[in-house]
């Protein structure tokens, strides 16, 4: 996934006007203005890198005339140690940038480390990881950005960016069939209809759906709809998906598994930026 530049300023402007404030306070009363910094960001655990570019971009805006020089590319697995970029420039205007280049390459990186952890569990089976809407207000586009970094694939961005018929869809339009007509009605192509019980499935293949979510089904469920569907249409499992459930859920042959945690509830990882004093 390639990031929009504007979405990428947005992002950054945003979180610059809420950490910095009128001005970095204690930099400003501390620091010369002519003192200079050099240092190393730095990982601190396992982890796949995402957002290098991101976080460099907040240093270009804070600190100017600052020289960074990114090392690796996102999506690289490193281990605890690893230097991921060099820094030096005005000691000010880097510290004061700090916290908000961190911020986005700690939590980008959470995402795409998870991300590849569940990726990881799932190799050999057929089955391709899919991430969510579940994210952060404001922040889907890096979020989505990272879970690619970590391997996944991107589902819907946004509600115009394709059709899910959901279960509180189907009860105001009165059941499958007549929900997938209407949306045929309405000109929609590659219809997906979520589905909490194998008569739905067997509804939504002879409404002409192209897709079933088969939601919180436990894994004998799914070897049966999978067996109905018989291949005629995409499978995608979903709900309460963890690293315990994930293989057997991936071993009934359905074609994706989408997993709202990876984006939800991914921990931040611990990276640094560290001083080098000589």
């Amino acid at each position: 996934m390639i990031l929009d530049s504007e979405v990428i300023e947005h992002a950054i402007d945003e979180a610059i006007r809420e950490d910095v404030g009128r001005g970095d306070l204690t930099s400003i009363a501390l620091i010369p203005e002519d003192a200079q910094y050099s240092g190393t960001v730095r990982a601190r655990q396992d982890m796949v890198v995402a957002g290098l570019g991101i976080a460099e971009r907040v240093f270009e805006k804070l600190a100017p005339t600052a020289n960074v020089k990114i090392l690796l590319e996102d999506g690289v697995q490193v281990k605890p140690g690893a230097d991921l970029a060099k820094i030096n420039g005005p000691a000010r205007d880097l510290l004061t940038a700090e916290r908000t280049a961190l911020n986005f390459l700690q939590h980008l990186s959470g995402i795409a480390t998870l991300t590849r952890t569940y990726v990881d569990e799932i190799t050999g089976t057929g089955a391709v990881l899919l991430d969510t809407r579940k994210t952060i207000p404001g922040l889907r586009l890096l979020a989505k950005y990272a879970t690619s970094m970590g391997g996944a694939k991107n589902h819907r961005l946004r509600l115009d960016d394709g059709v899910l018929i959901k279960d509180n869809h189907l009860s105001v339009a009165g059941g499958v069939a007549e929900a997938v007509t209407r949306a045929r009605k309405a000109g929609l192509t590659d219809i997906e209809v979520e589905c909490e019980t194998l008569d739905q499935v067997r509804q939504s293949i002879e409404a002409g759906a192209d897709s079933v979510l088969l939601d919180n089904m436990p894994p004998p469920v799914l070897v049966e709809a999978v067996a109905i569907v018989a291949g005629r249409i995409k499978t995608e499992a979903s709900g309460g998906v963890t690293l315990k459930t994930i293989r057997a859920i991936a071993e009934t042959g359905v074609n994706y598994i989408s997993v709202g945690r990876i984006t939800q509830s991914a921990p931040a990882i611990d990276i640094g930026l560290d001083w080098d004093s000589e």
